[in-house]
C-alpha cells in the first residue's frame, strides 16, 4: 500500500503530540490532501517561495515545515500577493505542506532537546513543563533462555525508560505451571500433561502513550502461544514535555568562552549578548525560537545565562538588571537545528514500520538577516 500523508503525520504526532501545541497556534495540515500519496517529502523551517521551487524540481508530494503557514485567520488568498501566489503554486504542484510548530518545541526530543544537546548540556530538565507523561508497569513470564529477546524487543519498543537511562528492566527466576489442552500447539511440553518450566518473570515500566507498540513488540517477540502478561497502572508521572530546557555545562567557564562555544555550536558569525563577559558561569537554559519573555523563569531556577532569539531592547535592559546574562543567537539559528534532527527521527520511523518514503532537507532556506 502506498504511503500517505496521514500516515507520516501520525509518526510526527506520536513524536510531537498536538496536545502539546499552545493555544494560539495552528499546528498540523495546513494544504492539502492527508489521503494523498507520498514518495517524497522536504523538511524545512519555513515556507517561502524558494521552498516551493525546490520541493516542485524535486518533485516533492509534502513540505514537513516548523513554521505554520498560516498562523492567522486567512481572510483572502490572492494571486497578485506573495502569500496568495504560494498557497496557489503549491495546489497546482499537488504539494501538501504540514507543520509541527510549538508541539515540536515542547516534544522530548524536540527543539529544545536538540538545542540543549548541542550545547553539551548535562543533568538537562525541562524549564517550563506543560506535559506529563502517565507510566504502567509491565510484567511478562518468559523461558528463561529467551529473556534477553523479549527484553530488547520491549525495550526498543519504547519500555524501560527511566529519566537518562534505557534499557531498565528486572528480572527474578522462578517455576512456571501449565497444562497445554486439546487444540493448542505447545511450545513447551506435550498436550494433556503438567508442565514445569524454569521462567524469568520480565518487569519494566511503559509511557502509557507506548503501551500498544510496547505490547505488540512483546507478542511478536515472545516463544509462547498464549502469552502470560501483568499491566498495572502508576502513580508515577514524570514531566517529559514542555518549553525550554535547562542545564549544566560540564564545567564553569567565563560568559565570553561560553559565547564562542554558542556561535560555533550553532555555526553562526554573530550574536547578540547581554552581562559581564568575565561573569563565571554554569547553569544554562535555553529556548529557540522567540522566547525571551521565559527570562523571568530562567531566572528564578538559577540560571547564569539565557539563550535564545528576537531579545527586545527593554526586556534585555530588565534581564541585565536582574544579573542574568543573556545570549541572543537569533530565531533561525536556535530552531533549524531540528530540521535534519527531524528527517533522522523520520527516517528511523519509517523504517521500523517498513515505509518507503525518502526525506530530504532543504538547501535554500537561511536566516533572513544579514549582519555587514
Amino acid at each position: 500500500m502506498p504511503v500517505t500523508g496521514q500516515d507520516l503525520a501520525n509518526i510526527i504526532e506520536e513524536l510531537a503530540p498536538r496536545r502539546l501545541a499552545e493555544d494560539w497556534d495552528n499546528c498540523g495540515w495546513q494544504i492539502g490532501d492527508p489521503r494523498a500519496a507520498v514518495q517524497r517529502v522536504l523538511l524545512a523551517l519555513d515556507v517561502d517561495s524558494a521552498v516551493v521551487k525546490e520541493a516542485k524540481e524535486k518533485q516533492v508530494n509534502l513540505i514537513i515545515s516548523h513554521h505554520p503557514l498560516f498562523m492567522k485567520g486567512v481572510k483572502s488568498i490572492r494571486m497578485d500577493e506573495p502569500k496568495g501566489a504560494l498557497v496557489i503554486e503549491l495546489i497546482k504542484n499537488n504539494i501538501g505542506v504540514y507543520a509541527a510548530h510549538t508541539n515540536l518545541d515542547s516534544a522530548a526530543a524536540g527543539v529544545n532537546a536538540v538545542l540543549a544537546n548541542r550545547l553539551n548540556l548535562k543533568d538537562i530538565e525541562i524549564l517550563h513543563p506543560s506535559g506529563v507523561e502517565k507510566y504502567n508497569k509491565l510484567v511478562v513470564f518468559v523461558p528463561v533462555a529467551e529473556a534477553d529477546d523479549v527484553s530488547r524487543a520491549i525495550t526498543q519498543a519504547g519500555a524501560g525508560w527511566i529519566g537518562n537511562y534505557s534499557d531498565c528492566t528486572f528480572r527474578v527466576q522462578g517455576t512456571g505451571t501449565f497444562r497445554p489442552l486439546a487444540g493448542t500447539n505447545p511450545f513447551i511440553g506435550q498436550q494433556g500433561q503438567l508442565e514445569q518450566v524454569e521462567e524469568i518473570r520480565l518487569e519494566t515500566i511503559v509511557p502509557v502513550s507506548k503501551v500498544s507498540a510496547v505490547i505488540k513488540a512483546m507478542l511478536k517477540a515472545h516463544p509462547y502461544e498464549e502469552v502470560a502478561y501483568d499491566l498495572y497502572p502508576l502513580d508515577n508521572r514524570v514531566h517529559t514535555q514542555g518549553l525550554g530546557r535547562l542545564g549544566m555545562l560540564p564545567e564553569a567557564k567565563s560568559f565570553a568562552d561560553l559565547v564562542i562555544q554558542v556561535k560555533e555550536a550553532l555555526g553562526v558569525a554573530s550574536v547578540r549578548v547581554g552581562g559581564s563577559m568575565w561573569k563565571d558561569v554554569r547553569r544554562v537554559a535555553v529556548c529557540g525560537g522567540s522566547a525571551a519573555d521565559m527570562w523571568p523563569l530562567a531566572a528564578a531556577k538559577g540560571a547564569d545565562v539565557f539563550i535564545t532569539g528576537d531579545v527586545k531592547y527593554h526586556t534585555a535592559q530588565d534581564m541585565i538588571a536582574a544579573g542574568l546574562n543573556f545570549i541572543d543567537a537569533g530565531h533561525f539559528a536556535t530552531e533549524y537545528l531540528i530540521v535534519p534532527a527531524l528527517q533522522d527521527m523520520l527516517v528511523a520511523a519509517c523504517q521500523e514500520k517498513n515505509l518507503a518514503v525518502e526525506f530530504m532537507v532543504t538547501k535554500r532556506q537561511s536566516d533572513p538577516f544579514m549582519v555587514l
